[in-house]
């Protein structure tokens, strides 16, 4: 099979022909550095897929633009057995091509700079900078010691030679770096303090932050602060993660109290999915969990957080739900708050918001009249 061709193919659909990320994107074969990943069978439970037993569907996958999972819980794709089903969430993947040229534009790189790609997964970005600026350019880190060895030895056995670091992010980052491009999703405060010290004066970060499906891009001056702006695309990434799987999380059945019962205004939605509100409750609320689901044509929502406050609320289709919460903080009614301002004002202040953020990893964010605070122990909605 000739993956030069589907290489190319997948080039042309991400990039423009000018680009300079059409070339490194037309000569990296994707498909070595996902040899199996995980899909989602008809019955809803994670199942194995491998490229050699299945060729047309590895090409498909391997050069279609999507995200492959590689990793579910603490069970790597190529550790798994063919018969297995591991529950839990992605903990790691091969992003996206056209988000990761993306991440890489907003870099805004060039001949000569460092750059720390952070988040190995399945070594994605990594081959396409080592194509663009030279691997000893690169370093590509990750938290999970067989990714960068994986990632090392597939990149190798295409000429890219990058230099990979196996350490948790938010402790610890070896190095400094004229740029620092995270594909991982990073918590404000005290966890962004080391990718901030790695980061040189004049630096440039692009990082996506935890709970929140927004780009921040921002460039370090002397004093070890950094400015720049809240993109106005967007992008979600998994979160950071410092052991072998994410903690459990808030589950309905933790639902405690007597709840208030009253009527939505809204119809349920999936906040997960809904990318601006769901970064704005993040900033209201910070640390809130949310899930959905869809059974029989009710739908329902659920929201926790690890103050002990939730919420549910469930209807069918789009009528008006029925909400039950409890707790010290009234979930549900946050969120409708933000829609409130939506319905009114026609969008939301986040996207093209300033930001500033401290050394000690606080982001200051305003727009006009708005502000808002992020990894402070109080936060200003």
């Amino acid at each position: 099979m000739n993956w030069e061709h589907h290489a190319q193919r997948l080039a042309d659909t991400i990039t423009d022909p000018d680009s300079r990320w059409h070339s490194p994107v037309a000569q990296t074969p994707r498909h070595i550095l996902v040899p199996r990943w995980w899909a989602r069978g008809d019955d809803g439970r994670w199942a194995l897929r491998e490229g050699l037993t299945d060729p047309a569907a590895w090409w498909a996958a391997a050069y279609g633009d999507e995200s492959l999972v590689t990793r579910v819980g603490p069970l790597h794709a190529d550790h798994a057995k063919p018969d297995d089903h591991p529950e839990g969430l992605p903990t790691s993947s091969a992003t996206m091509p056209s988000l990761v040229v993306r991440m890489l534009r907003h870099g805004r790189l060039h001949t000569g700079l460092s750059l720390l790609d952070l988040g190995t997964g399945a070594g994605g970005l990594a081959a396409y900078a080592a194509q663009r600026l030279g691997s000893q350019q690169v370093t590509s880190l990750d938290v999970d010691p067989y990714l960068t060895e994986a990632a090392r030895d597939r990149l190798a056995d295409i000429g890219l030679h990058p230099q990979f670091i196996t350490a948790d992010a938010t402790t610890d980052i070896p190095g400094t770096y004229d740029r620092i491009i995270a594909t991982v999703a990073m918590p404000p405060g005290p966890g962004l303090r080391p990718m901030l010290a790695a980061l040189r004066p004049g630096g440039r970060l692009v990082t996506t932050l935890a709970r929140m499906g927004v780009i921040l891009t921002a460039w370090k001056d002397d004093h070890g602060e950094c400015h720049g702006r809240i993109g106005r695309d967007s992008a979600g990434f998994m979160l950071t993660r410092n052991g072998e799987d994410y903690p459990p999380a808030l589950a309905p059945a933790a639902e405690k109290g007597d709840p208030e019962i009253t009527t939505g205004r809204y119809p349920v939605l999936n906040v997960t999915e809904t990318w601006e509100l769901r970064s704005m409750l993040e900033i209201a609320v910070p640390g809130v969990q949310a899930r959905y689901e869809e059974r029989d044509g009710i739908r329902t929502a659920y929201l926790a957080h690890p103050d002990g406050s939730w919420a549910r609320a469930s209807a069918e289709r789009l009528d008006p739900p029925t909400v039950h919460q409890s707790g010290p903080q009234r979930l549900w009614d946050r969120l409708e708050r933000i829609r409130n301002r939506l319905n009114a004002e026609g969008a939301l202040p986040l996207h093209g918001a300033h930001a500033t953020i401290s050394p000690d990893g606080v982001i200051h964010l305003s727009r006009g009249k708005w502000e808002a605070t992020l990894g402070a122990q109080e936060a200003s909605p």
